[in-house]
């Protein structure tokens, strides 16, 4: 059942004209008043009337594109270029542009529901949410209960890099994180290495238990002990932090595969302060293949992602330009890429 203006009025135990106020800005309203208000808009999830444009298409021309990290090559990339779809010439209604507005969470849960939130207000035309999701049930529920009453509405949602979730009419563009690590995993054991360490993403981080499951994957088939992992950001400092805590576990160690390309730079800088070499000692391979992997010192194996391309598809299919997938989801085949940080180990 649709919320109006006068249930959430009835909620705050004020008029409907002091409700309209609050929500328009155009009129001086007391701050506890206020807060009543958008308390009650909040756990009535009500959404304002748009502009009349709006209106008459039941949404508008914002498309809102959810990252967890704007500085993070990963995330900037496909942003980037879904970006670019969204805004080409005549993508909009009457041959105008849709306006695509990148929303950067900090990886805050919270912050996610609340531009979903704004982007419910605003009727957006589609939203894309990349990336990883946090895997807790109640922030996935919260999550999934918005999506609804997005498609509801006739935002067009697409989940790019973003495993599925249950209920919510979405189309999906899921990375094999999986078979990815596999792969790598099974190329380091095929070298001769049998003391591999892992530097993993968050713990609660849906990409970072899909990428060590296919880690582990390969070491059970060939059945090797698998050694030590530790959990840290996905960025270069935390692979320097924790890179001294994997060797004081095993200072044996072969190999290391790092969670991404970013975090195997900072355990790549890590060993070198420690006096070791990089394939010499100690062989290190990433995850996704940015840019900057190929032009690093050596350059760096690791498991390419088309970013670009899964970016500029979302875009697509958030326009209504491409046909959202057949299958649900659509998985995104991952690629190795063997370059020079990775050799057989010595002796």
């Amino acid at each position: 059942m649709t919320v109006t203006l006068a249930d959430v009025a009835a909620r705050a135990q004020v008029s409907p004209a002091t409700v309209s106020r609050v929500l328009n800005g155009n009129y001086p309203v007391a701050a506890a008043t206020r807060e009543r208000v958008l308390r009650a808009v909040d756990e009535l999830d009500y959404v304002p009337n748009g502009p009349a444009s709006s209106l008459a298409a039941a949404t508008s021309d914002l498309v809102g594109i959810l990252v967890n990290d704007i500085a993070d090559p990963f995330f900037g990339i496909m942003a980037g270029a879904a970006q670019g779809a969204i805004g080409a010439p005549g993508a909009g209604r009457a041959g105008g542009e849709k306006l695509a507005v990148v929303c950067n969470t900090g990886g805050d849960p919270e912050r996610e529901l609340t531009y979903l939130t704004l982007l419910q207000r605003q009727r957006a035309a589609a939203v894309i949410l990349t990336g990883g999701s946090l895997e807790d049930p109640e922030h996935l529920a919260a999550v999934s209960a918005k999506l609804a009453r997005l498609t509801e509405a006739g935002t067009r949602v697409v989940l790019c890099g973003r495993p599925p979730l249950e209920g919510v009419s979405a189309a999906t563009l899921a990375f094999d994180n999986r078979t990815g690590a596999q792969r790598l995993t099974e190329y380091l054991l095929s070298l001769g290495h049998r003391r591999i360490g892992y530097v993993a993403g968050p713990e609660n981080r849906t990409t970072t238990r899909h990428r060590l499951e296919g880690h582990r994957a390969a070491l059970a088939a060939a059945g090797v002990a698998e050694g030590p992992t530790v959990h840290g950001r996905y960025d270069r400092p935390s692979g320097y932090e924790v890179t001294s805590e994997l060797l004081s576990r095993a200072p044996d160690l072969t190999a290391v595969v790092a969670a991404n390309d970013t975090v195997a730079l900072g355990v790549c800088a890590a060993l070198r302060d420690r006096g070791l070499s990089i394939p010499g000692d100690v062989s290190v391979a990433g995850f996704d293949d940015l840019p900057f992997s190929v032009d690093a010192v050596p350059a760096l194996t690791t498991v390419r992602l088309p970013l670009h391309e899964a970016g500029a598809r979302a875009g697509r299919i958030a326009l209504g330009a491409e046909e959202p997938p057949a299958g649900e989801p659509s998985t995104i085949p991952a690629e190795l890429v063997v370059r020079g940080s990775t050799a057989p180990p010595k002796g």
